[in-house]
């Protein structure tokens, strides 16, 4: 009800379903196609994350925002991990929630400043975690092109399209282009995924011109 009453206000942002739990969410989804889909993590007969997982195998899968009162580390990586957009705690202040809900729609990832100092903790993992996390994420890396690779680098610095194109010199549809590939490539579906496997693969990672890709 909050929720609605805060929306209410916002004249491009309508409500075109609401659900009790991860289950309906699911299915009010596929009949209603929205842009995006706020989420709770515990909710009853299915929750959160399992109705991610189901939210995104759409044929159109919507951008999805968990916004919780949980924030353990577990959770927000399988959230993540799983296809989820953003990550917000409750307690985010209502304009930036609405903030959030256009962001995601335009596809750029979002999270609540508790989550990102969560990420950049585990940046600072033990040496053995950290050290099979890098092998593992260079791997993948290791599936793109030179060219992708660069942009894959620029969407884990949280550059926009536009930015990325600027920066790398190509126009704003190759970006596109680019970033699709990179996800089908690093069989992801989010770019806050290919951020999450750019950040693991380390700062010193092989140059763009050294990933071998096709």
């Amino acid at each position: 009800m909050g929720l609605r009453v805060m929306f209410a206000g916002v004249d491009d942002i309508a409500i075109v379903g609401e659900a009790a739990d991860g289950e309906q969410a699911a299915a009010r989804a596929a009949e209603h196609r929205p842009d995006v889909v706020l989420l709770d993590i515990r909710m009853p007969v299915m929750d959160g994350l399992a109705a991610t997982v189901l939210l995104r195998a759409l044929a159109e899968p919507p951008a999805i925002i968990i916004l919780t009162t949980f924030n353990p580390d577990e959770y927000v990586l399988r959230a993540l991990a799983h296809g989820a957009a953003g990550f917000l705690l409750k307690d985010t202040p209502p304009t930036d929630i609405v903030a959030a809900v256009r962001r995601v729609a335009a596809g750029e990832p979002v999270l609540s400043p508790a989550v990102t100092q969560q990420l950049i903790s585990r940046a600072l993992a033990p040496p053995s975690a950290a050290a099979d996390t890098r092998v593992r994420a260079r791997a993948r890396l290791e599936r793109l092109a030179p060219r992708e690779y660069d942009v894959a680098l620029a969407v884990g610095q949280g550059r926009t399209n536009a930015e990325i194109a600027a920066r790398l010199y190509m126009s704003v549809p190759t970006v596109k282009a680019h970033v699709s590939s990179i996800l089908a490539k690093l069989d992801v579906t989010n770019r806050v995924q290919v951020a999450l496997i750019v950040h693991d693969a380390g700062p010193d990672a092989p140059p763009a011109g050294a990933a071998p890709g096709t």
